[in-house]
């Protein structure tokens, strides 16, 4: 029998092969562990779904898979009969095809021309892989078979194709025709120019990591949908800074490490509270604007990988003891590729990105779709400050909050930033007790 990959979770339906763990003439067990395989943001381990012995292995690192797609075949332990390997395509006709009913001359539409038709053709005088029942019946239609995409291996046309092939014809012919000069000349995005750039000297290319695609992907969308603005400020974390080196031995011998993250999780969370706008959604669909009553926060990880947010849930709820337990083992997780695919997808309500740790001052995140604003902050700078008519030595924390400027106007996000920063700089020591 084939082990095939199974359903992933909520939104995800493929994967690269980055490890097997077995090989042919292995004996495997259920449930055990037979490839890891990157989904998007996360690394996941696929389980055997049943005993036997490997007789046959479909794929290799690097391949890409599919829900369904075979992954190995196995042979019940100790069968004499191995599982047979994949029959190789061939033009040969199976024993038996499919039956379809054949349209009429008059269902058929006659063939479009090809820019109203859109689908893949084969490479002119390139061969199409079908059997001669297909090809007999792609003639009586009067059906070219290089302008449809097979759907099995290696390219393979079988009569389910030529089935969809007419059906989108049909959908087609239906449609009433669209004046060419209806179109905005800038409508469609033109395609990418591939630049050769070894004419100018030496270079090296690296291929983009399914993570790296979907970073780029998410955020080409969220920018393209969403009119930012972005609003700067300065919070004094003077006291912050003094409580966070008061309490994080005592956090730290109960297994948690206490970090500005954990405040600024408190301080949103609390600003969050006074400005529901900060903490909704727009629904485009039903133009409404979506206020929530619960609060996820996502918090940007840098990893080696690219960027991954895992969301934590119910912030409101939690003390500063736990928030900075998850914070750390979702940090953990996501440098390790572990995260699992619910802390990632879906609910998060606001997001905070830090650098501080990294460096840097004010900067512009870019809002996390359907969220509609984010936190960015910087590195703290002591800086010489006027408080009470002296100079004062303080820490300051840059702080750049972007914003979907559908929802949100530039008012609520400037009182929505004083509001931010008077909580940094009035942060109660009652919430840091253990």
């Amino acid at each position: 029998m084939d082990l095939k990959l199974p359903h992933l979770g909520e939104g995800a339906d493929s994967g690269t092969v980055v490890n097997l763990f077995v090989k042919e003439g292995d004996l495997i067990a259920k449930d055990q562990p037979i490839l890891e395989l990157e989904n998007e943001k996360a690394v996941a381990t696929i389980p055997a779904s049943a005993p036997g012995l490997v007789v046959k292995i479909h794929v290799k690192p690097g391949d890409k898979l599919a829900v369904g797609q075979r992954i190995l075949s196995l042979t019940e332990a100790g069968g004499s009969t191995p599982v047979p390997a994949a029959r190789p395509e061939s033009t040969e006709e199976p024993a038996r095809e499919p039956i379809i009913q054949t349209p009429s001359p008059e269902q058929v539409p006659k063939p479009a021309p090809q820019a109203a038709v859109e689908v893949t053709e084969a490479a002119p005088g390139g061969p199409v892989a079908a059997a001669p029942s297909v090809r007999k019946l792609a003639r009586e239609l009067g059906i070219d078979l290089t302008r449809i995409r097979g759907s099995q291996r290696g390219g393979r046309i079988v009569v389910e194709d030529i089935r969809a092939y007419i059906q989108r014809l049909q959908r087609l012919a239906a449609q009433p025709p669209t004046p060419v000069a209806a179109a905005p000349v800038s409508a469609s995005k033109p395609a990418p120019e591939r630049v050769d750039f070894s004419k100018w000297g030496l270079v090296t290319t690296k291929p983009l990591s399914p993570l790296r695609q979907v970073i780029a992907r998410r955020m080409t969308e969220n920018w393209n949908a969403i009119p930012h603005v972005t609003q700067f400020d300065e919070a004094d974390i003077t006291a912050v800074t003094a409580l966070r080196k008061q309490y994080a031995p005592a956090y730290e011998k109960l297994g948690a490490r206490l970090t500005l993250t954990s405040f600024a999780l408190k301080v949103v969370v609390e600003t969050l509270k006074q400005h529901p706008i900060f903490n909704a959604s727009l629904d485009e669909v039903a133009q409404e604007i979506v206020f929530k009553n619960y609060f996820h926060v996502g918090v940007a990880v840098d990893t080696e990988a690219g960027l991954i947010v895992p969301v934590i849930r119910d912030v409101d709820q939690k003390s500063m003891l736990d928030l900075s337990k998850e914070l750390e083992e979702l940090a953990r997780k996501a440098r390790e590729r572990k995260v699992a695919s619910e802390d990632l997808k879906g609910g998060g309500t606001f997001t905070i990105s830090n650098q501080g740790g990294i460096g840097g001052a004010h900067f512009t995140p870019i809002v996390n779709k359907p969220e509609v604003a984010i936190l960015g902050l910087g590195r703290g700078v002591l800086r010489p400050v006027v408080r009470e008519g002296s100079i004062q030595p303080r820490l300051t924390l840059p702080i750049g909050l972007s914003y979907d400027h559908r929802v949100i106007d530039g008012g609520a996000a400037a009182r929505f930033t004083v509001d931010l920063v008077q909580a940094f700089e009035n942060f109660a020591e009652a919430q840091m007790r253990v």
